[in-house]
């Protein structure tokens, strides 16, 4: 096969990587019979310069006609980004993931430090631990957040924490970063020189965004395919983020036409449905 080259979303072209190919529909739950399918019919389309975009719509359409939950699962970092426009909806998504965990999560809030009053993305608890977490939400695939993020989070971060010391607070806090694409190096280098926890969608190695989602079952309702783009921001802006929240409140879709019900709660139950 003659070398073929992949246009990543950051506009950098590179060497096309089918291992990165199998392991992302590997990820997704799929078999190696469907992968080793999914696989040859797309090298057998690529061109010598084709776009990642691209071969991921093709992957996507080609696992949706198999099976609701792998496309699901599939879409899953593009899903991550479309909890926007704003940044509350990827903020209540994270929420959720620290209240499965088990904290006490509040979304939101402005909470009092020693020199200034702050908003808080994350404010999340338990008797003996405290999260104070800033979400960073991006539309871009290929953005990068760089150092400047966590210098001004943790200095924000310093000024909270010192602001609830004067208040009697005797829990052990960490200073969270989570964003939906990547750090630069740079980035990642400070938050380990100062014990800030930073999490993307890849990073770390253990605990990254994409390995939480996947161990919690818990998949953002962009992820369907059932609903219109208008139809999920209707439900996001009513803080309605998560497919589970679907299936166990049906009635949380009203806004929704009730003749696109059954539809909508079948793919959440198949996408929420016990993982492979």
């Amino acid at each position: 096969m003659s070398q073929k080259w992949v246009k990543k979303a950051s506009g950098e072209i590179v060497e096309f990587d089918e291992n990165k190919l199998r392991q992302s529909l590997f990820n997704s739950g799929a078999s190696e019979e469907l992968i080793s399918t999914i696989t040859n019919k797309i090298l057998n389309e690529l061109d010598e310069t084709t776009s990642t975009r691209s071969i991921y719509k093709k992957a996507y359409q080609l696992l949706r006609s198999s099976s609701q939950k792998l496309a699901g699962k599939y879409k899953l970092k593009n899903a991550i980004l479309e909890l926007g426009p704003s940044g509350y909806p990827f903020e209540h998504f994270v929420g959720q993931l620290l209240a499965y965990q088990g904290y006490d999560v509040e979304v939101g809030i402005e909470v009092q430090g020693k020199c200034l009053k702050h908003e808080v993305d994350i404010f999340a608890h338990t008797d003996d631990h405290l999260i104070v977490g800033e979400c960073k939400h991006h539309r871009n695939a290929g953005y990068k957040s760089d150092v400047k993020i966590p210098l001004y989070v943790h200095s924000r971060y310093n000024d909270i924490v010192n602001g609830l010391r004067s208040a009697s607070e005797k829990r052990d806090s960490e200073c969270w970063i989570i964003i939906n694409t990547r750090f630069t190096s740079d980035a990642e280098q400070y938050g380990q020189c100062y014990g800030l926890k930073l999490v993307s969608w890849d990073y770390p190695k253990k605990g990254s965004l994409r390995e939480r989602i996947e161990l919690s079952g818990l998949y953002p309702i962009t992820c369907l395919f059932s609903l219109t783009k208008k139809e999920k921001q209707v439900l996001m802006e009513e803080d309605i983020v998560l497919c589970q929240q679907l299936s166990k409140n049906p009635e949380l879709l009203g806004p929704i036409d009730p003749r696109k019900h059954q539809k909508v709660l079948a793919e959440c139950e198949e996408i929420c449905s016990a993982s492979f």
